[in-house]
């Protein structure tokens, strides 16, 4: 499958330099990409790279192209986000070879006579929807789905091999769901009585909004008595835990293993580094971006970059370190009682 230069900036738009009739058949790396592909530069310390790329097209900021626009011998569209033109291009040749699910329901599926589910939509073998389900036009539910009790699926969302929704749970339109991620699975709630634990039913929801992207393996606990809550946009990688309660505001983007316990509230427009964790009842405004393995333990009220780990040492240094951090409690008490002393000098 092949797609015309001038074809693709009719839909994406940007400023070409070349042939309009040139055709593409796939989009690669600087490095390895042929005469049949696009490539794109979207970092500037790659220009050498770029100009001596064999590719037949390439995608480039302004800038870069003022640089080596004259050394590349290939085409070119300028344009003001290379990287996000690039991600547009992907879409479209990955939908040339996408095989899409055909409409109807497999005769191994499940379906409670009391489930809604639209004509247009998928339903693959040995998947479960429960009663009062609703499953809108355009959707695709994989092989082994469950969807339970009263849950409701927007349009043209896909849910791959294995998900689990649980009852009541939502989403909206245009979302990504891939394998063995499970929302709506009780959160973490109990009492102490007398060293024993009472259990917390959790009565609340999962409410997901439109174009969510969630990884997979990821869990989300539906709420204890209010729903959690995730806003238009969220993209969350593999592996990710988001306690009962939470709200992640719209456009905020989650790498692996991020953890966020219960009733944590988060901005718009934020991201998370891998493995970072924040801790419950917190607080977290628009604009905050955690850096990779930090520890989210205060609220933060202001936009901005935040790093919350000990920088990566020799062993024997970290040891050392933390024996001096171990004794920053004494050194304290001696510092106050030797400015004690100063102070009693200087007035003499």
């Amino acid at each position: 499958m092949s797609t015309r230069l001038g074809e693709l900036i009719e839909r994406l738009g940007g400023e070409l330099r070349g042939d309009p009739d040139l055709m593409i058949s796939g989009i690669a790396p600087l490095d390895i990409a042929q005469a049949s592909h696009i490539t794109f530069l979207s970092n500037p310390k790659l220009r050498s790279q770029a100009s001596l790329s064999k590719a037949a097209a390439l995608i480039l900021s302004a800038s870069d192209d003022e640089a080596i626009g004259a050394s590349y011998p290939g085409a070119r569209i300028i344009t003001g986000n290379p990287y996000a033109y690039f991600a547009r291009t992907a879409q479209l040749f990955a939908s040339q070879r996408q095989i899409v699910a055909p409409p109807g329901i497999h005769p191994t599926a499940s379906i409670d006579s009391g489930a809604r589910i639209d004509s247009t939509a998928s339903v693959g073998p040995h998947a479960v929807v429960e009663a009062d389900a609703e499953i809108a036009g355009g959707c695709v539910i994989a092989a082994g789905c469950f969807i339970g009790r009263g849950a409701s699926i927007g349009a043209n969302t896909h849910f791959d091999a294995r998900v689990v929704f649980h009852a009541g749970c939502v989403i909206g339109q245009n979302g990504i769901i891939h394998s063995g991620a499970v929302i709506g699975s009780e959160g973490f709630g109990f009492a102490n009585e007398g060293g024993a634990w009472i259990k917390i039913p959790q009565t609340g929801r999962v409410v997901i909004g439109n174009d969510v992207q969630i990884g997979a393996n990821t869990t989300i606990d539906r709420g204890a008595l209010t729903d959690t809550v995730i806003e238009d946009g969220v993209k969350l990688d593999n592996q990710i835990q988001i306690g009962h309660n939470c709200h992640i505001g719209a456009h905020t983007a989650m790498a692996g293993c991020v953890g966020v316990a219960g009733s944590a509230r988060i901005g718009k427009y934020c991201t998370f580094g891998g493995a970072a964790m924040v801790l419950g009842h917190l607080t977290i405004a628009d604009h905050v971006h955690i850096s990779s393995a930090s520890m989210v333990s205060r609220s933060i009220r202001e936009p901005g970059n935040y790093t919350g780990f000990y920088p990566l040492a020799k062993n024997a240094d970290w040891e050392k370190s933390a024996a001096i951090v171990r004794n920053l409690a004494a050194m304290r008490e001696k510092i106050r009682e030797l400015e004690k002393s100063i102070n009693s000098l200087t007035k003499n």
